[in-house]
């Protein structure tokens, strides 16, 4: 046969062994370590658009929306603390600490929440003037590593929040490389410039629940029982965690999804350990409902929240409030396509850039170089986050509005509905055009 009507065959990539995997084991070949970056998982896993919501029609009233009202406030804290926190959003800043991110970034932050009426969170590494100045409700993160804490900025702030767990990294500690170690940071952590820094995975003292209710108790007599004590769990096994966080007397649980990014971890972390957000907040509520603690110990849910759709999900499922990172660092302008050039440079490219341990980003977010931060302007970043915010909000009440609640916490999982079988498991609400439930009713 002519070899020239031979039919050509087209080759085919295997998906086990795909390009990106290929490469990472070339990487891990050459170098002999594992990969480390910053983000959150870049994996497809059930999330909140595989859910869809049942507007209003004649079985329920709908409210006409910007003439009917439909409140988005919340208080948090009120189960122990003398002054719990009034938010006019549901939305509020997760934690990222100063030193992954710069001064400019901090305070941008900052500001930005203060203009939409919400909290921002410190992250490792102490309090800042620069954030503590422009936050009119700023949240301390107590860390495992302990770095920058002190009795004055506990009281300094307006709530404090105990990590115990992250998304990007359940069991696992954080990393800040040493070319982000500046002198000031270095200040700040107590430890030499220019040196790696690795985060502890555990607090040092305490070993199970039982300390966790005394680390409790010392932080409330540390601030007079005025500040609202939040504990921070990541998503892999949530109702026992927040069960045990409720039962050593926290005020508010922060339950944090594998979608959570953080600054610098083990890729493998990031993609290998832990649960989807959706997966996590329907055991995380049992868990309040079963103690007859839900609503009164508020649920801040974080990890891919990124429209209003999504928060007012989140809110249908339970939560009180939900916390973002990774958008509001775009919403500053991280991962912009501004810098494309730049971002070329350093061999990437636009929305798939996370080498933010590495301290050359071009958007002046995630770097303690000079010259880089010179980028952002704090106050500009603040207008962009705020409005951002404002969006979130008037998205998340149109669905409510559509729903007929005259508040978005009226929302619940009987408004909601599954596209697929996965997520109407995990979210234990029907699969779209029927009554199932997987795993709690038959067909």
């Amino acid at each position: 046969m002519d070899s020239k009507k031979i039919p050509q065959t087209v080759p085919r990539q295997s998906w086990t062994f795909s390009n990106e995997v290929n490469a990472e084991i070339r990487r891990a070949a050459a170098t002999g370590i594992y990969d480390i970056r910053g983000g959150g998982a870049k994996r497809r896993v059930p999330h909140f658009e595989d859910l869809l919501f049942l507007g209003a029609s004649i079985s329920r009233y709908p409210l006409e929306g910007y003439r009917e009202k439909c409140a988005t406030d919340v208080v948090l804290g009120a189960r122990f603390a003398k002054k719990p926190i009034h938010l006019k959003i549901p939305v509020t800043i997760a934690g990222m600490s100063f030193g992954a991110l710069s001064a400019p970034a901090k305070e941008a932050l900052g500001r930005g929440a203060t203009l939409a009426g919400t909290s921002t969170t410190t992250g490792d590494g102490g309090m800042t003037e620069e954030e503590r100045g422009h936050s009119e409700t700023l949240v301390y993160q107590y860390l495992p590593s302990r770095y920058g804490m002190n009795p004055d900025d506990l009281r300094r702030a307006d709530a404090i929040e105990i990590v115990v767990g992250q998304g990007a990294k359940p069991g696992g500690g954080g990393m800040l490389l040493g070319q982000k170690i500046t002198d000031r940071v270095a200040e700040m952590r107590n430890l030499p410039v220019g040196i790696d820094q690795r985060s502890a995975c555990r607090h040092p003292d305490w070993t199970g629940p039982d300390d966790l209710e005394i680390k409790i108790l010392e932080l409330r007599e540390i601030t007079g029982w005025e500040k609202p004590i939040y504990v921070k769990i990541g998503g892999a096994r949530p109702y026992y965690d927040t069960a045990l966080a409720v039962k050593a007397g926290a005020d508010v649980v922060v339950l944090d999804g594998m979608q959570g990014g953080t600054a610098a971890t083990q890729d493998v972390f990031i993609e290998h350990v832990g649960q989807p957000t959706l997966a996590c907040i329907r055991p995380a509520v049992k868990a309040l409902q079963d103690l007859g603690m839900h609503r009164t110990v508020q649920l801040i849910v974080s990890g891919g929240i990124r429209t209003g759709a999504d928060v007012a999900k989140a809110l249908a499922l339970g939560a009180d409030a939900v916390a973002i990172g990774t958008a509001a660092l775009v919403a500053l302008g991280d991962n912009d396509p501004h810098w494309e050039d730049e971002y070329r440079k350093l061999g990437t490219t636009t929305g798939a850039y996370d080498d933010w341990h590495e301290g050359r980003d071009p958007a002046g977010i995630t770097t303690q170089d000079p010259e880089l931060m010179k980028r952002l302007d704090p106050i500009e970043g603040g207008r962009r986050l705020r409005n951002y915010l404002a969006v979130l909000t008037l998205e998340c009440q149109t669905i409510a509005r559509a729903c007929g609640k005259s508040h978005v916490h009226n929302l619940e999982p009987e408004d909601l509905c599954a596209l697929t079988i996965e997520a109407a498991a995990m979210a234990g609400v029907p699969l779209a055009g029927t009554d199932w439930i997987p795993g709690k009713t038959g067909f």
